[in-house]
């Protein structure tokens, strides 16, 4: 059986299919990103699944596309944990950039492919093969317009008092804004990014507010600017977008391409089902 993977810094979505190409069985657990996790801790997620590790010893080939999966020493970690659970596996590790071109893009159709979701990215597809210029550092030095980093504008917005007071109060009422759990959750705690996103759902139910707009308009466009324009032919060519902040945002985020004269493409929440899609077609 082969094992597909995709997988975010808050979640990974897992589906199996047989020779025949037929999902046997589809599941969660959480986010396996290497940047932040052990290999213990990985291999403690996977686990703790019942229908994974039941079914490991079936497993002949695991594709794996994550996030934090763009250098040597991240794939090395993601492999040593999965050789301790899935031993009669041959693995494929790589970046979630090439779940979301493989997800989106037709054939033979030169595009851009963009991840807003926990983390982002962006990488050119040619019609043939993915380039990828910028090597992503992570949430603390880019991931503009992601998850994590509205989630860091909307705290700035808080602590600064920048926000209204009326929206303040909401935001207090919906969330520990205690400073010392904000500063555990993001400086002590396994997943910093994950918890940095939460808030985003804040910011997608209030997007009419004034601050808001402010906050969604500058991180869309500063991903533009460093992202989707470094390829010249940017205006010219679809640009796809994966992840839930490009899905929960797609209003917003139509519009400020529509102002960079950029044409949206496909958006879609996640990844895992074209995935699967397109392993079916290659495993026919």
């Amino acid at each position: 059986m082969v094992l597909i993977v995709d997988s975010g810094a808050t979640k990974a979505d897992w589906i199996c299919i047989d020779k025949n190409s037929k999902v046997t069985f589809s599941t969660q657990t959480l986010g396996l990103n290497p940047h932040y996790l052990s290999s213990l801790i990985i291999n403690e997620r996977i686990v703790n699944n019942f229908e994974i590790y039941q079914n490991r010893n079936k497993i002949s080939h695991l594709y794996f596309y994550g996030a934090g999966c763009g250098v040597d020493s991240s794939v090395a970690r993601m492999k040593k944990a999965f050789e301790k659970i899935f031993t009669k596996a041959k693995f494929s590790i790589k970046e979630d950039t090439y779940a979301a071109v493989y997800s989106v893009v037709d054939d033979d159709v030169p595009s851009v492919v963009c991840i807003l979701g926990t983390g982002s990215n962006c990488t050119y597809f040619d019609g043939e093969d993915i380039e990828q210029r910028i090597t992503s550092l992570g949430y603390l030095l880019m991931d503009q317009a992601s998850g994590n980093y509205f989630g860091k504008e909307l705290l700035r917005a808080y602590y600064f008092k920048q926000m209204p007071k009326e929206l303040a109060d909401k935001f207090s009422r919906d969330y520990d804004l205690n400073p010392n759990v904000v500063k555990e959750n993001i400086y002590r705690k396994d997943n910093p990014p994950g918890y940095l996103a939460s808030f985003a759902k804040f910011l997608v139910e209030n997007r009419s507010e004034p601050i808001v707009q402010e906050i969604l308009n500058k991180g869309f466009q500063i991903f533009i600017d460093n992202q989707i324009f470094q390829f010249t032919n940017a205006k010219e060519i679809p640009i796809h977008f994966v992840g839930s902040i490009a899905f929960y945002l797609k209003d917003e985020l139509k519009k400020i391409l529509e102002k960079n004269n950029l044409n949206l493409g496909k958006v879609i929440k996640q990844p895992i089902d074209g995935l699967v899609s397109y392993h079916q077609k290659i495993n026919k």
